[in-house]
């Protein structure tokens, strides 16, 4: 988090970093969610010096509920990387070389 974050943001950060990591994501993959979100939502209430065209347009995280991120659980969302850590996870042989769709087969989804 920047220097000068109030604690909303660092709130924040943590559960979207936590929410990612939660999904399947690596920790360096959640972390940069988290920032790219956090600094968004900054951006958006004019609490950063600058701030991006599409930062500052469009609906915002909260608004669309997770709708670019594929929350909802749903398998057709979840990317092959999520896909496979759940598949490592259940200890499912032959992993390495499945396909989404095989994957996606082999867990049930």
């Amino acid at each position: 988090m920047p220097r000068g974050s109030s604690p909303k943001r660092e709130r924040q950060y943590e559960h979207v970093k936590e929410s990612g990591e939660k999904r399947g994501m690596s920790e360096g993959r959640a972390k940069e969610m988290a920032s790219r979100t956090v600094n968004k939502e900054r951006a958006r209430s004019g609490e950063s010096k600058t701030a991006s065209r599409s930062s500052t347009q469009g609906a915002s995280a909260p608004q669309r509920g997770g709708q670019k991120s594929g929350a909802g659980g749903g398998s057709s969302e979840r990317t092959k990387d999520e896909l496979y850590q759940e598949a490592k996870k259940r200890g499912v042989e032959g992993r390495s070389t499945m396909t989404k769709q095989q994957l996606q087969n082999a867990l049930g989804h």
